[in-house]
């Protein structure tokens, strides 16, 4: 049976949330395999709005296993409050239907403290735009070998040790940046308290996917961010602290690279990014605003306006080969219902140079000029539409030229955030 990893292909905030809800239908199991917190997903379905940030999209529906796996940071009591959210709208969330991998690193309080001072610290220019959640500081723990992972919670003279790891490495930091030393008690109290609300879910993942694949059942493999934030392929460092791309499902969840069968890109019909870094097409005028505007620009984890600009078929042809996009998942097209005049970014201008791609430096990242082709727009809405038929003529022309300019086909298109306002053109289940 076909498995299938949905990854963002821009800066993130693509609409995966509603894609992978879409898709869940027919999955048996949706695995988060990268990421923390720091990423969100909104889902609307039937007029209810649930806004997730560390369960996996499939959680809302029911009869499926959603699983968070090792390649994840995990803030315990970050999970606990958005499950009982979740909980109060409806939503039966139990170990049978929520499962996360033991090996799965935890984010502590002292992560976010680091992560905040840290940015506070940074001189202008430098500031990566963390969401200050603790996400980087976790990863470097589990690069490290300190982290302190969900089966530690199991044994109290584990979790001791690992805490006394961390506080060696952590403690002159803080001294360093004008923090107070860590409570090691009230640190060790607190993982005491939640250890019984998380080990209840804990089991090893790696071996309930490895069963559930060899007897048939379907795996959505849902991706936080986007590629543009991948710590080696991304806008460096303007970036997120775990590897976003398509290959990380395998290494995220303990599957391998075999359960793949297709790869799901989800792109914006135009532009955007929240926070800091180079953003080529991005638009400081009144076509930024309209968009920002209309397609309600702002972040569900941080609430931050996101910058906009105009569709960069460019950096998503980059992003296509960097994960192996089998499709792409066009979101937001109706947003640019109402404009005469579109315009795609090409190639980009670098002193006088012309590049098919987007440079790895980050001075030339900053320096690069778009290319622009223009395109004619439409007055049509095409907001609701379920089929070719229903979209304007010059909407599926701009569909169709960024296919050629991203040499990757569109998969699928959607026209709202309501689930099922998606035209289907190629299924990505199909056996």
């Amino acid at each position: 049976m076909a498995n299938v990893v949905v990854v963002g292909a821009q800066w993130g905030d693509e609409g995966k949330g509603k894609i992978v809800d879409w898709l869940s239908e027919r999955a048996d199991v949706i695995a988060r395999f990268q990421g923390g917190h720091n990423a969100g997903h909104t889902l609307v379905i039937d007029g209810n709005v649930y806004k997730l940030h560390a369960l996996p999209s499939g959680v809302v529906r029911g009869g499926k296993l959603s699983v968070i796996g090792n390649g994840v940071v995990l803030d315990p009591w970050h999970l606990m409050n958005e499950i009982e959210t979740v909980r109060a709208q409806g939503v039966e969330i139990t170990p049978e239907t929520l499962m996360i991998a033991e090996n799965t690193p935890l984010i502590l309080p002292i992560h976010g403290e680091l992560d905040r001072a840290r940015e506070e610290a940074a001189s202008k220019g430098t500031k990566i735009g963390t969401t200050g959640r603790g996400i980087g500081p976790c990863y470097e723990d589990k690069v490290g070998r300190r982290a302190i992972r969900v089966a530690d919670l199991a044994d109290d003279a584990t979790l001791e040790a690992r805490v006394d790891r961390a506080l060696q490495h952590h403690d002159p930091l803080r001294k360093g940046l004008g923090i107070a030393p860590i409570d090691r008690d009230a640190l060790i109290a607190q993982l005491r308290e939640i250890a019984p609300k998380i080990l209840p879910y804990a089991a090893p993942v790696w071996k309930e996917l490895s069963e559930r694949r060899r007897a048939g059942q379907r795996v959505l493999f849902e991706g936080a961010q986007g590629a543009l934030l991948d710590i080696d392929f991304g806008t460096y460092p303007f970036v997120t602290s775990s590897n976003v791309i398509a290959g990380q499902a395998a290494t995220g969840t303990g599957l391998g690279p075999t359960a793949i069968d297709f790869v799901l890109g989800i792109v914006k019909a135009y532009t955007t990014r929240v926070g800091e870094g180079p953003f080529p097409t991005e638009l400081d005028d009144a076509d930024g605003q309209r968009l920002g505007e209309r397609g309600h620009e702002f972040g569900t984890t941080t609430g931050r306006k996101r910058r906009c600009g105009w569709f960069d078929a460019t950096i998503v042809r980059q992003t296509c080969a960097t994960s192996g996009v089998s499709g792409i998942a066009l979101t937001k097209l109706d947003v640019l219902d109402g404009f005469d005049t579109l315009k795609i970014c090409v190639g980009y201008d670098l002193d006088g140079e012309r590049l098919d791609y987007l440079p790895t430096a980050a001075d030339q990242q900053a320096r690069v000029v778009p290319i622009y082709e223009e395109i004619e727009g439409w007055s049509d809405s095409t907001a609701g539409a379920r089929s070719w038929a229903d979209l304007p003529a010059a909407a599926i022309k701009y569909v169709r030229r960024i296919e050629e300019l991203i040499q990757c086909p569109v998969a699928l298109v959607s026209t709202s955030p309501e689930r099922d306002d998606t035209i289907l053109v190629t299924d990505p289940f199909a056996d």
